[in-house]
């Protein structure tokens, strides 16, 4: 009966969650694609006049030379440069507070933001606190920031995040486990680039988890509750184009085309996942990188088939829709049939990609606590399709331990 009760109270939570989010604007940013588009849209900021940009990355991008040609571009217009490339996995408020003291220092009107989807989530928050009076910490939640922030440019590296078109960013505090999620339109990018040809280099084990992660946002945002006519044709597009080529990007990390087609997909997910937002994969997922530092691909690659198993029953007309989508079967067929065949082509495809179906890391005796946050965080923040209870998020989590 409690329980009930609770469910109830977050379905009218989310169905409040749905009326704001139709009337918040919610900003889309210019996006350039193609091979070298990260230097066009280099040519698209010296346009604008800014004299200081704060470029945030990580040091493995920059130590690979990787930011040369950005770099160069900038300072043969004119612009001076500053880098800061601290920006780890899972980036902590002491990455966030270390880049907007460079940016501050520095007097940097503009931030450049060059990476995956930490570097992006950091360039983020670094850009609202640095025109607001909140701190980075007190900025975490809906709508917090009241000023614009610094303006600011991206360009992934990875097709996976969709950081570049989304409205929030997620930061972790290393000593609670904690993952604070800024859900804020003034973070969205002016502009980005989807360059596939910054993407060749990326070993296949990031580009699977990367590419699972995406297809991850696709799919929850396809079975949200929130589901709407806008986010169903990314959310679709997405699941369509990962299925055709992220093996082939896996396999043969030099095709353009489909890194280029997967970069496409990412962000298409991720426009998806702004309209309808997500779920518990995300919620225990999350969980994971607070505890155990997992990538949050990987994570959510993991946790992805592991739900889906848990919600099919309701949500067995979208998943069907979805197995149609990708061609696994007709829509004369069975829904439950053909809602099976989808969850069956998602592990699949993890086992062609040589994702683990559990995490090596995960001990049994912090099961409780993941789940606990997990519900926590799912259940404020995310139209779910079938709720869950702490024992059932137990079991669920369990079923991932090595």
């Amino acid at each position: 009966m409690i329980f009930l009760l609770q469910t109830s109270f977050y379905k009218l939570l989310m169905l409040a969650t749905g009326m704001l989010l139709k009337i918040v604007p919610l900003p889309k940013p210019t996006i350039y694609c193609g091979p070298g588009s990260s230097l066009q849209l280099c040519g698209n900021v010296i346009q604008f006049g800014y004299k200081h940009v704060l470029i945030v990355t990580d040091a493995i991008l920059h130590e690979m030379g990787l930011l040369d040609a950005v770099k160069a571009k900038f300072e043969t217009a004119g612009v001076r440069v500053t880098v800061y490339d601290g920006v780890e996995p899972n980036p902590t408020f002491a990455q966030v507070h270390a880049g907007l003291k460079l940016a501050k220092e520095n007097s940097c009107d503009a931030i450049f933001t060059f990476g995956g989807g930490s570097p992006i989530d950091t360039a983020k928050v670094i850009s609202i606190a640095a025109t607001n009076t909140k701190t980075p910490e007190q900025l975490v939640g809906f709508f917090k920031a009241k000023n614009p922030g610094l303006p600011l440019f991206a360009v992934p590296t990875t097709a996976g995040t969709g950081s570049e078109v989304s409205l929030g960013a997620v930061i972790s505090d290393p000593v609670t486990h904690k993952k604070g999620f800024v859900a804020e339109p003034k973070t969205v990018p002016i502009a980005a680039a989807l360059d596939p040809s910054v993407m060749l280099g990326l070993p296949a084990p990031i580009t699977a988890a990367t590419g699972v992660d995406a297809l991850t946002h696709a799919v929850e945002a396809y079975i949200s509750t929130l589901a709407s006519d806008e986010s169903d044709a990314y959310a679709i597009a997405s699941v369509k184009m990962i299925f055709e080529n992220l093996r082939e990007a896996y396999s043969n990390g030099s095709n353009i085309e489909a890194r280029e087609s997967m970069a496409l997909a990412s962000c298409y997910a991720s426009l998806a996942l702004n309209k309808a937002l997500l779920g518990y994969v995300h919620g225990i997922a999350h969980q994971f990188g607070g505890y155990y530092n997992t990538p949050h691909g990987l994570a959510n690659a993991i946790v992805l088939p592991h739900v889906l198993d848990y919600s099919q029953d309701a949500c067995i007309d979208r998943l069907s829709e979805l197995a149609v989508a990708v061609e696994l079967g007709r829509d004369t067929e069975s829904k439950s049939v053909l809602a099976q065949k989808f969850v069956d082509a998602v592990r699949q495809l993890n086992s062609d990609l040589n994702i683990p179906s559990t995490l090596d890391a995960l001990i049994e005796s912090d099961i409780p606590g993941i789940a606990k946050a997990a519900l926590k965080e799912s259940h404020y923040s995310y139209p779910v399709p079938k709720y869950m209870n702490q024992a059932q998020c137990e079991a669920l989590v369990g079923k991932m331990v090595s």
